[in-house]
């Protein structure tokens, strides 16, 4: 089996014949002792911070960096020129009450991202196959071209298809197009496969949102290859961890980010346990993070990687939230085989599920299984036959939607 890719990565960003763990480690606080030290030369939001750390074990005691930190702060935040900003995302919409939290990018953020990409995809992208991206394509530096730039330098052709299709639409490029890669988010892969069947596609990378089991099993079944998860966020680049051959979690990409696992009260944990991932994002010029809550729960797999990599590998990664989470939701949903999209919506005491279908669903067996999962909530599901013309349910990440 070969070693994944990113040691290669590592390697030639680093110029090193051989990555290990005790290097790493050694990378990592030569980088943040750099950055303690441009933060304090900079006198922005970190200037409280130490100059200088004797080794990463100190780095548990720093403070955290949270959202309202982000959005209260990104002209602090900020350690390089504005001129020299190539992208910024914001989280603000319609809808957004009070500051909107901004991560800023410079062009050697960005092209750190399109190798990291490259790693990745390379597992399972090859020069001269055809690869469909259904993330969304925001113009210059957005994620769909970011992610359409790697698979070029790979020597594949990218299909800027976006999300936003109907399923007569992904039927039909798939009949003329003959993909055999699928690039986005696993719900949207599993209604696409349910609804249009595999045609052409063989292989798939999956990130974007959270996976359940059941999603992920069936996606396989159809393909008959394994799904290659990926894990990012714009915080970090909008790209973090990459899926090897050996499909057993997710590389880190150590020498740009420093991972640790706290519990509810912040404490450490060791590897192995399950808590929330926090950042320090050491490699990233333009906006980098100290100790950032992601508000992701996962966990560090703490055996070696059969790849024989020895950078740190992500669990599944979970989104906590009180109540049914969407994750859960979806697990039971997609067991059956008839269903291509739901979507949720929480009114007060009750959880209203719209299906889609292709077939005949069990809808009475499903609002068994879904009042249980959500009590006290009471369910309510209406279901109706999928059509050519239907695009996704959620035009992003799927939440519980509340009114």
């Amino acid at each position: 089996m070969p070693v994944s890719r990113l040691d290669a990565l590592i390697a030639e960003q680093e110029g090193l014949e051989r990555v290990d763990a005790e290097t790493i480690r050694s990378i990592q606080l030569k980088k943040l002792n750099r950055l303690l030290e441009r933060e304090k030369e900079r006198g922005g939001f970190y200037r409280g911070l130490p100059e200088r750390l004797r080794s990463l074990e100190e780095l548990p005691f720093l403070p955290f960096t949270t959202d309202e930190d982000l959005a209260a702060n990104s002209s602090g935040l900020l350690l390089c020129s504005q001129a020299r900003v190539s992208r910024v995302l914001s989280d603000a919409t319609s809808g957004t009450t009070g500051a909107a939290k901004r991560v800023f990018y410079t062009e050697d953020d960005l092209e750190n991202t399109v190798q990291l990409y490259m790693a990745g995809l390379g597992e399972l992208v090859f020069p001269g196959s055809v690869t469909m991206i259904c993330f969304p394509f925001s113009g210059p530096f957005g994620l769909g071209e970011l992610i359409s730039e790697a698979i070029s330098r790979l020597g594949a052709k990218p299909l800027k298809t976006g999300p936003f299709l109907c399923y007569g639409e992904y039927a039909e490029l798939l009949e003329r197009e003959k993909p055999d890669t699928f690039v986005g988010m696993p719900v949207q892969l599993l209604g696409l496969l349910r609804f249009c069947g595999r045609g052409s596609l063989r292989r798939a990378l999956v990130s974007g949102d959270a996976c359940p089991e059941s999603v992920i099993r069936e996606c396989e079944s159809i393909l008959g290859s394994r799904l290659f998860p990926h894990y990012g966020s714009r915080e970090m680049g909008m790209a973090g961890a990459i899926c090897c051959q050996a499909h057993e979690g997710m590389h880190l990409r150590e020498n740009k980010i420093i991972a640790e696992i706290v519990d509810g009260a912040g404490n450490a944990l060791p590897k192995g346990e399950w808590g929330e991932l926090v950042i320090t994002t050491i490699g990233m010029e333009a906006m980098p993070l100290i100790r950032y809550r992601t508000e992701d729960y996962t966990r560090i797999l703490p055996s070696p990687c059969p790849c024989g990599s020895q950078t740190l590998r992500l669990d599944r990664i979970e989104r906590k939230q009180e109540g049914p989470s969407v994750p859960e939701l979806d697990g039971i949903v997609f067991t059956d085989p008839a269903v291509t999209d739901c979507r949720y919506e929480r009114k007060e005491d009750r959880l209203d599920v719209l299906i889609l279908t292709k077939g005949s669903a069990d809808i009475a067996a499903l609002e068994e299984k879904l009042s249980a999962a959500a009590a006290p909530l009471k369910v309510g599901i209406s279901a109706r036959e999928a059509t050519p013309g239907d695009q996704s349910l959620y035009r992003g990440k799927r939440t519980l939607n509340q009114s």
